[in-house]
């Protein structure tokens, strides 16, 4: 399972939020159990595949090529696993996906054994195994909020985090002592008995049934949907510009620490392994003083610096031959890592309403693991014809510089959204006439104001134009009666009369409270006149 995994169980009503308290349910308990020993067997295999290509194959290119083949499914499928995930039933889609990745390690563990692994079949395997990790991804971490009581949330994510962390210090320092006494083929197959645990816990979950009044979104319109709230929610796009801005250039340290460890340090499997230790147990750290650093430093403050870290971090991997100093500056890594991770996945959670957070979700995964494969591809290529300290001081250098310009893309201004369900009162019932995928539907709103209020007025119409959008809209327009000041008709567009149906119950507290600006400088009847106007067969 992919370690950097928010992930939690079954919700049951708690007395006091404490940062303990989700682990007095008896599922989440499980479930966060089984992820903490899947996600060890996860580093485990990162471990012995990074170091298994160190010998089959010695250019770095391949080696960094590791880390893009672990990232880059996540990329190319976390969108549609997203699409999926909020369309299917999330439980046996979630039990497909382990048992998936139960059968590719259990494959590799083989292969290995009987030695057929090349470079090809270790990159092969390590793809298999990261779309298993993208169909996880999405599903994981939508229901996190759905799944513990909401006093509990912020708890729950902290415990999943920190359960991630003790993984990263554990499974890489495991791995690396499995590596040198028995080989990569124990490391495979202990990564493959991992997964036992969390199918077992998945299968015996289960779900609250949810009533549907409508029928499941099709596929492609459902990732059309997901993509325009993306396009229509600003807190969302000002993670993932942050997102590309770090990661890009943080992936040249975990591609390129194999070739650090191996020829930098002339180091064996478990010094490596302690090296990723390290990473973890500053992981760890970073955690638990992220409250802290929360309280006396804002969002952008805190992503710049841990980037500034970062970036220091790497320069010393190209200049120290130590295996004591390098160790001791991968803590540092780890502290930055986790303080950007956190700060991030939390914008990206609170920034996506319900009937769309895994398809959000999965596309802040697409951005920022394809941001991950594609600078492991483009250091490990840099590693090949400079060599891996200018590759490193590169990446840094570019850190450093991204860091600055993103700052005009400030998280800070991020409002704190209520996107709690607050359906739209549907006045057009669901008959036959109007029922199922006819369409294309537009939507006319009239409104009159007063001409002195027409600044305000355009103000909130503009917000107006993303609860549209983000709720399905096609297309949304504002026309103004030359005829008559202060008489303005809105007008959208949208793909079907279901999707309109659907737009209604899309509705969230935060955006009715943006119409209810809008309707608050309406001065003719109450409510604004709508007219439905569905295209003929």
């Amino acid at each position: 399972m992919n370690q950097e995994l928010s992930r939690a169980g079954s919700a049951v009503a708690a007395p006091a939020a404490g940062p303990w308290s989700p682990l007095r349910n008896k599922v989440f308990r499980s479930i966060w159990l089984a992820t903490l020993a899947s996600n060890i067997g996860t580093w485990m295999h990162d471990v012995g595949a990074g170091w298994m290509m160190t010998s089959v194959s010695p250019s770095p290119l391949m080696v960094a090529l590791v880390q893009a083949a672990t990232t880059l499914p996540m990329f190319l499928f976390a969108l549609p696993s997203g699409v999926l995930a909020d369309i299917v039933d999330r439980r046996k889609y979630l039990l497909f996906a382990q048992a998936w990745m139960l059968v590719v390690a259990a494959a590799l563990g083989l292969l290995a054994l009987a030695g057929l692994v090349t470079p090809a079949v270790l990159l092969a395997a390590t793809f298999l195994l990261g779309i298993g990790a993208a169909m996880s991804a999405p599903p994981f971490q939508a229901i996190v909020p759905d799944l513990v009581p909401k006093p509990e949330l912020q708890s729950a994510v902290a415990l999943n985090s920190l359960g991630v962390n003790i993984s990263r210090a554990i499974g890489p320092a495991l791995g690396g002592v499995v590596l040198t006494l028995f080989g990569p083929p124990a490391v495979f197959l202990i990564n493959a008995v991992s997964v036992l645990g969390v199918l077992w816990v998945i299968y015996r979950w289960q779900p609250a049934q949810v009533t549907r009044r409508l029928p499941p979104e099709h596929f492609l319109p459902a990732v059309r949907a997901g993509l325009r709230y993306v396009q229509a929610a600003p807190v969302l796009q000002v993670v993932l510009v942050r997102a590309v801005a770090f990661f890009v250039f943080g992936s040249a340290g975990w591609a390129l620490l194999p070739l650090v460890a191996r020829k930098g340090l002339a180091v064996g499997p478990g010094g490596y392994g302690l090296l990723l230790a390290c990473v973890g147990a500053g992981a760890i750290g970073g955690a638990l003083v992220l409250p802290r650093l929360r309280q006396l430093l804002s969002p952008d403050r805190l992503v710049l610096g841990a980037s500034v870290i970062f970036a220091l971090v790497l320069f010393a991997m190209s200049v120290f031959r130590s295996f004591a100093l390098i160790a001791a500056v991968l803590l540092f890594a780890g502290l930055a890592w986790i303080v950007v991770l956190s700060v991030l996945n939390g914008g990206a959670q609170r920034s996506s309403a319900g009937w769309v957070k895994a398809r959000a979700l999965a596309i802040y995964l697409v951005v920022f693991f394809g941001a991950m494969a594609a600078g492991s591809a483009v250091w490990g290529q840099v590693a090949s014809l400079k060599g891996t300290d200018l590759a490193l001081q590169v990446a840094g250098s570019g850190m450093l510089l991204a860091a600055v310009a993103a700052l005009r893309w400030r998280l800070a201004d991020s409002p704190d959204l209520d996107l709690t369900p607050s359906p739209h009162d549907a006045s057009v019932p669901l008959s036959e006439e109007t029922a199922g995928d006819r369409g294309p539907v537009m939507i006319t709103v009239e409104y009159h104001t007063d001409p002195a209020d027409a600044a305000a007025f355009l103000a909130a119409a503009r917000e107006m134009r993303r609860v549209r959008r983000r709720g399905g809209a096609l297309s949304w327009s504002l026309f103004e009666d030359m005829e008559a000041p202060g008489r303005y008709v809105e007008t959208f567009v949208i793909e079907s009369w279901l999707e309109h149906l659907r737009q209604h119950e899309r509705f969230s507290a935060n955006d009715r409270a943006i119409q209810a600006r809008v309707h608050a400088l309406h001065r003719g009847p109450a409510p604004p006149r709508v007219r439905h106007l569905v295209a003929p067969p």
